[in-house]
Parts: structure tokens; sequence; C-alpha cells
């Protein structure tokens, strides 16, 4: 009996000190606080017609999670699944297509596509190269960099010097739509303290071409019975706001989940209202992971 008793501590603290030294990379938690498990976050996600992956864009786990949840995403939806990502502009969509077609080399592609991210390679280019494999859309969804910064310099007035092919390229519903006081504008002023700048309006209505621009090409890309997994900095889509918000306004209707990332700290600081508000479904990243290049 002695010795059963004894087994049975040693177990126990064997456990015990494993748990304690367990270092895990990210852990996954829904609204609620409750820790989730991927195959019931991919089930009841797939049950939408969209979901917005808000990620850091240096963090690593965010993009091994894209490039998983594409796996899965593809088991149930087939060719029906197809992607959207703020990083790539819009205007770089044709080149983009010729590629995922095979009609293009990629050492002929790449120079092509302006504003290419830095972390391409390692980060966004397992994403386009399993669209390839697979057949997918790949839709470039961003507004071209420089209209975002001339709306930066100029305001709402950049979009009366712009030709109509380039506005085009710009989400058509920025205008009719926008709003300062919105949640996702209005904090980036907050943010400022008391140092706003003469030109914050300017500043916030860049930030909406974007989220608009990404809304529209989301839509005007999107069947029915599609499913669209969107890219994004989690800025974007965190508490519905951002890219979310433009589509609810512009088409409501569809159903929309997101998924973001947070840092450990970030979540520990958290409310109970922000864990149940800022996405669906939460990736909680080491406060150390290590960074891929920006």
């Amino acid at each position: 009996m002695k010795h059963l008793q004894l087994t049975f501590f040693l177990l126990i603290t064997f456990v015990m000190g494993a748990s304690a030294q367990d270092k895990p990379a990210y852990e996954l938690y829904k609204g609620n606080g409750k820790e989730a498990k991927y195959d019931k976050m991919i089930k009841d996600l797939a049950k939408s017609d969209m979901v917005f992956f808000g990620e850091y864009h240096s963090n690593p786990i965010s993009h091994w999670l894209q490039l998983e949840m594409s796996k899965s995403f593809y088991e149930t939806k087939g060719e029906k699944l197809f992607f959207g990502a703020e990083m790539f502009e819009n205007g770089n969509q044709l080149v983009i297509d010729e590629y995922l077609k095979g009609l293009y080399a990629e050492d002929k592609m790449l120079p092509e596509v302006t504003q290419l991210w830095g972390n391409y390679k390692t980060d966004y280019k397992p994403l386009l190269e399993f669209a390839k494999e697979k057949n997918l859309r790949f839709i470039a969804t961003n507004i071209p960099r420089r209209y975002a910064s001339m709306i930066n310099k100029m305001g709402i007035d950049a979009l009366k010097e712009l030709s109509p092919e380039a506005l085009k390229m710009i989400g058509p519903d920025l205008e009719k739509y926008f709003d300062p006081t919105v949640k996702a504008y209005a904090e980036m002023a907050d943010m400022m303290g008391g140092h706003v700048p003469e030109n914050m309006l300017n500043i916030q209505t860049a930030q909406a071409a974007k989220d608009a621009t990404m809304a529209h090409f989301s839509l005007q890309n999107y069947k029915p019975k599609d499913f669209l997994f969107h890219f994004q900095g989690s800025y974007h889509s965190n508490y519905e706001q951002g890219i979310i918000w433009w589509i609810n306004k512009i088409q409501p209707g569809f159903k929309i989940k997101s998924i973001t990332t947070v840092t450990r700290s970030e979540w520990e600081e958290m409310t109970d209202e922000e864990k149940a508000t800022i996405a669906d479904y939460i990736i909680v990243v080491a406060d150390t992971m290590t960074k891929t290049k920006g």
C-alpha cells in the first residue's frame, strides 16, 4: 500500500513539475475567456460566410495558424474557399491571377507586385502557394498605398483629383459612409491624448479608405455559398470594427466571424468585456515570441 502511495505521489509530482515547465507558444480562447479547441473552432467558423483573421504582422504564430486554418477550411469548403488579404494592393490583382493560373513565373511576377511586404517570402508566400496548388482565388483587397497617402495629405477631397480609373481602386462607399466618430477611428484620436495633430481627420479618413476598400473587394468577389478567409492586421477587424463594420454598412446580412491575436500580457490586462467583444476567437501568444521580418 505504501508503495502504491509513493508511486502515486511521485506521479503527481512529475505531472505538476512538467506542467510548471510548459512553455506554450500560444493558447486559444473563446470570447467568454474559456480555452477553445482547434477542431471545434474550425467547425464553428466554417458555418460563416466570411472569417477575418486579425494578425500581428511580425508574429510567426499568426502566420502558421493562417496556413493551417486554410488547409482545414479547404477540407470542408473545397473550391468555395477563397482568400483576401490586406498585404496585397488591388492594383496587383491581374498579375496575381496570372501567377495563380500558372501563366507567369514567380521571378517575373514578384517584381511587378507593387509595395510587396518585406516578410512576403516567410509569411504570405505559403498562403499564395496554397491557393495556387488548390486552384483557389486570392484577392488583393487593399487600396494602393499611393492613394491612401494622398488621402492622408488632402483628406476626402483627394477623391476629386483622381481619374475614374484610379477611383475604381478605392472603396466607392468611403465618402458616403465615413464617420470619424465610429469606434475604430475615434480611438485613433483618443490614443493621441493631448497631442492630436491638425490633420487628424485626414489620418482617420486614410485609415477608413483602407477598411472601406478591403470591404468593397471582399464583397465584389463574394458569390453565393462562397467562404472568404481574409487576412489583415488585427486593428482592421477587432471589435467588429474596420472591414467588418464597412461590410455590415454596405451590404448587411452576411454571417461574419473573426479571430484575433494578442500577447499574453495584453490578454491578462483585458477586461472580461474586452475579451468577450474583441473577436470570436483569440490567439494568445507568448510575449517573448520571436518576430519575422517586417
